[in-house]
């Protein structure tokens, strides 16, 4: 009989590393952001869809979220016995690229306005009416998902969607201010945002629904 405990001296090379390294790694700079914004915060000149659209773009860095469950430390006679307590969730911070229209700024500064305004500490107070869903997507290299073929076809298929997170009642709680300087050379205006989030749901890039199990996804 073998014993199950003896190591395995066969899969010890490069290329039975190279084998189990589907699709070459995920790579950190290869997502895209799409951001929602409620109808109150959508600036003059443009559309909700216009804005979402913009932000697949200037959002230019991210996080695919942590997962967090809180442990409950109970004594019993000089040890202690961990059990699971609530799951939290973090802010969720991107960086946002300023173009010159500042249109994306505008839409933050507006939201958290209709939220609490400058002038007289009142606002908005139903969370419906200001919570709204985000979305990142991890992207792969090529048309190939979950380690298939990596050929590109001919037919000009968008980059690949390998995985996506959406976050659920989200609203901003912070954007941060833009540094003027006249030794600013070579360089391009950005800001980051702090997003509070209620739940988030991990998706199936090919279905659209919960990898999670999670009964909402819509």
């Amino acid at each position: 009989m073998a014993n199950r405990n003896a190591p395995n001296t066969k899969d010890r090379t490069l290329d039975a590393f190279k084998g189990r390294m589907i699709g070459g790694g995920a790579r950190p700079n290869l997502f895209e952001c799409e951001l929602y914004f409620p109808d109150d915060a959508i600036p003059e000149g443009t559309t909700k869809d216009a804005l979402t659209d913009r932000t697949r773009f200037m959002v230019k860095a991210a996080n695919l979220p942590a997962s967090n469950i809180s442990p409950i430390n109970i004594p019993f006679r000089g040890r202690i016995l961990k059990v699971a307590g609530d799951r939290t969730f973090d802010p969720w911070t991107i960086t946002v690229i300023n173009d010159t229209n500042f249109k994306l700024r505008n839409a933050f500064e507006r939201w958290m306005n209709f939220i609490n305004r400058h002038d007289d500490n009142a606002g908005v107070i139903t969370p419906a009416a200001y919570q709204t869903e985000m979305v990142v997507h991890q992207l792969g290299r090529g048309n190939e998902v979950n380690g298939t073929n990596g050929q590109l076809p001919d037919n000009g298929a968008k980059i690949p969607v390998l995985k996506s997170y959406k976050f659920f009642g989200t609203f901003p709680t912070n954007v941060s201010p833009i540094e003027l300087s006249y030794d600013a050379a070579d360089s391009v205006e950005e800001f980051t945002v702090d997003l509070q989030v209620q739940w988030w749901d991990a998706l199936d890039p090919a279905s659209g629904t919960s990898i999670l199990g999670t009964s909402e996804t819509t």
